[in-house]
């Protein structure tokens, strides 16, 4: 079947907000339950709740001594207050004993509060005072000093929630909580294809009119830095038949499927009509509104996303950052966002923009921090192929659609990379 004709028939520029409307209709991925250690990353698919209560006792905050609280009222450098030693406390254990009053119970810091004692002096405020005894100058009111029984969590009443994306603290959080596994989203397996005749490995010197695969590994490392698992496929020749193969293996492997080269309407192209002559395949987008990448490609099979990105290497990783990257966090359980992933700084820019009434674009910004804090983005020109762009900007400035440009001094958001 000759599929040529497809590519003008399915070829269509949709903006920004609409790519990602569509983005919107995939199912999310399913779930695994993994080792906690393995967790971080992971974005959680249910509630979490603790299944005790943390601490399980009250306990101490500090080094020093569990005391009744009223028996420091008053106490001052001229007056401090003398307070019997009761045995210390043994830490891991639950008191056996009773502290009375008048008296104080050495304790550590995580140490279990005796019962009869409501408030812990700290070390640094009492004094020996003879055998047996110690005097304190610094008064202590009702539980200073003590995190009480289930003040950390609750047993019974949830503390993470699903969509939380677990960071190192939460996984410590989940430590203390006894959960030495968690259910979490999967994984994006995510194919990553370079195409071209003229596209070579990275390895291999080019001869003339050849290219290293750049495309391939920026992606795949994006990728990867985003908590998806890249599949690298072979370089992909300008071959009808080739595509079709790789594509299939690619789409019955990977959960994304990523296409970089031949995106542009041309005698070349071969992405689009391979794509829409996959069975059950729709065409999403053939063009979307931004720059640089205005010649990117949308489409599905099942529930299996296929980008089909443009060749020049900044124009394919701009396009993965602003669209694949919120994409596999969506698939992970995250809500889906358009634009790249980062920090935002407010930052006075440096020299005037203009921009094409109509696209939506993405400005590479170097940023300089001046002694008083004030930060300032200088715009880092280049062409589309030009990768060392990339490599010399801290972050990305967006000039919306509908603005000729951006004025010199004027206040920008910049996401950093």
């Amino acid at each position: 079947m000759d599929t040529r004709g497809l590519v003008i028939e399915f070829f269509h520029v949709i903006t920004a907000d609409q790519f990602v409307e569509r983005l919107a209709r995939f199912p999310r991925l399913g779930s695994e339950i993994v080792p906690l250690d393995d967790a971080v990353g992971r974005i959680l698919v249910s509630d979490i709740a603790a299944r005790e209560d943390l601490p399980e006792g009250a306990r101490s905050t500090v080094d020093g001594y569990a005391v009744r609280a009223a028996d420091t009222f008053g106490a001052s450098e001229s007056i401090p207050a003398l307070l019997e030693l009761a045995r210390p406390v043994l830490m891991g254990v639950i008191p056996d004993f009773e502290l009375l009053p008048g008296q104080a119970a050495p304790i550590l810091t995580g140490g279990f509060l005796p019962k009869g004692s409501d408030a812990v002096v700290m070390v640094e405020y009492s004094n020996a005072a003879g055998l047996g005894a110690i005097e304190t100058s610094h008064p202590v009111t009702l539980r200073t000093n003590v995190v009480d029984r289930g003040e950390d969590a609750r047993a019974g009443e949830p503390q993470l929630h699903a969509g939380k994306k677990l960071r190192p603290q939460e996984i410590g959080f989940l430590a203390a909580l006894g959960y030495a596994e968690v259910e979490v989203r999967r994984q994006p397996k995510t194919a990553i294809i370079s195409s071209g005749d003229e596209v070579i490995p990275v390895e291999k010197k080019p001869l003339p009119g050849q290219i290293r695969d750049a495309n391939g590994h920026s992606v795949a490392a994006l990728v990867r830095a985003a908590g998806g698992i890249p599949i690298q496929f072979d370089i992909v020749p300008d071959n009808a038949e080739m595509l079709d193969k790789t594509l299939r293996d690619a789409l019955a492997t990977a959960d994304v499927v990523t296409l970089s080269g031949g995106s542009s309407v041309g005698t070349r192209d071969l992405m689009a009509s391979c794509v829409a002559a996959l069975p059950g395949a729709e065409i999403l987008a053939h063009g979307v509104t931004i720059k640089p990448g205005k010649p990117t490609l949308l489409g599905r099979q099942g529930d299996k996303a296929i980008f089909g990105l443009p060749g020049h290497p900044v124009s394919a990783l701009v396009i993965a950052q602003i669209f694949l990257v919120p994409f596999l966090d969506y698939l992970r359980g995250a809500p889906l966002k358009k634009g790249p992933a980062g920090h935002e700084v407010r930052a006075t820019l440096a020299s005037s923009l203009h921009s094409e009434i109509g696209l939506e674009e993405y400005i590479r910004v170097r940023v300089e921090e001046a002694e008083d804090g004030t930060l300032t983005a200088y715009p880092v020109l280049g062409k589309s192929g030009m990768l060392s762009t990339l490599a010399r900007a801290d972050g990305i400035v967006r000039v919306p659609m509908n603005a000729e440009g951006l004025s010199r001094g004027e206040n920008v958001t910049v996401i950093k990379y």
